[in-house]
């Protein structure tokens, strides 16, 4: 009852801004993906239907320097999520200031929107190490034409998502975000960031670079993450790939051809052991990823098809999560 009742609110207030957006600049915009995708696993000879994503979102401006932003997942793997809640006072395009729930400033690849991405599934820095939203403040300013640098940074609960009604701290997280565009081309981006393991303190570390043409993209990521009092060893995770688009002038918007390698030591979340250790929830694990991607449509009007395969390496005597094991995806995006 709940799923429906927010669908007929979104609904309704999709067809209100669908008739009036033309009109007014102050009426909200409204986006959305959605992620429906098939896997299957040769090792266990099972698969499944999965919708990765439904997310929808609002935004636009109360006054020229007023904005915001709020955006729900309806299905993330079958999960309702409220990602985004925030005002950002935007007082020149290259100053913003923002305030609520959002996604902290750190990484490359965390940073992407599922529409955006380039694998049906993310990869390791986005996806177990280095993804995290928070409530809090940020501060984001750009500058230099010829090479743009922009410094972003924020504080931040360290309560996640779901934990702020009785949350008081006197520890909070923070991270800081610097990136630069050479020749509109070349992009360096450097970032740290303190978390929480747990009710451990971690300090996270990041360096990346792409270089990309109108049909190359070349990127790479590293990622350092350390545990205070080195109650956990450090974990190391890398991110290395590259896309080539053909672009086509029927039917399909652009061919796209993949190919990935990622990996990632043992990694924990925080959870202990009966003798109050941190464990291993993540063992270290490499993996290769190559696909074809089929696009279809515009930037505001989009639509892909991924097929990709991912083969898995683990250390010998690891046996990995039934969903971290080779397989073949099969998925559709559209993004509106």
């Amino acid at each position: 009852m709940k799923q429906i009742l927010i669908m007929t609110a979104v609904l309704s207030v999709i067809a209100m801004s669908a008739v009036a957006q033309n009109k007014n600049p102050f009426i909200p915009e409204i986006h959305g993906t959605i992620r429906a995708k098939y896997e299957y696993e040769p090792q266990i000879d099972k698969g499944r239907f999965e919708i990765r994503n439904a997310r929808l979102s609002v935004e636009g401006k109360v006054i020229p320097i007023v904005r915001y932003k709020a955006e729900i997942d309806l299905s993330d793997e079958g999960t309702i999520k409220m990602l985004d809640a925030y005002v950002r006072l935007q007082p020149k395009d290259a100053l913003k200031f923002t305030f609520g729930q959002m996604r902290v400033p750190f990484t490359i690849d965390a940073h992407r929107s599922p529409h955006l991405q380039y694998f049906a599934n993310r990869s390791f820095i986005a996806k177990q190490v280095g993804n995290v939203r928070d409530v809090g403040a940020s501060a984001s300013w750009t500058f230099n034409d010829r090479m743009p640098i922009t410094l972003e940074g924020g504080i931040f609960n360290g309560s996640g998502l779901t934990n702020q009604k009785n949350f008081w701290t006197d520890n909070y997280n923070f991270s800081f975000k610097a990136n630069t565009m050479i020749a509109r081309q070349f992009n360096i981006t450097l970032s740290c960031q303190k978390a929480n393991a747990g009710d451990v303190n971690v300090m996270m570390y990041d360096a990346g670079a792409y270089w990309q043409n109108q049909r190359w993209h070349i990127e790479a990521e590293y990622l350092r993450k350390h545990y205070a009092h080195g109650s956990f060893a450090p974990v190391n995770a890398v991110d290395a790939f590259a896309a080539y688009r053909l672009p086509l002038k029927k039917g399909l918007t652009s061919i796209s051809f993949l190919g990935r390698y990622d990996y990632m030591s043992d990694h924990s979340k925080g959870t202990k052991d009966e003798s109050g250790n941190l464990k291993i929830d993540d063992p270290e694990r490499h993996r290769l990823t190559g696909g074809v991607t089929f696009s279809m449509g515009k930037k505001s009007l989009q639509a892909d098809i991924r097929f990709n395969y991912e083969q898995y390496f683990y250390n010998e005597g690891v046996t990995p999560a039934i969903s971290e094991q080779n397989k073949i995806v099969l998925e559709f995006v559209a993004h509106f």
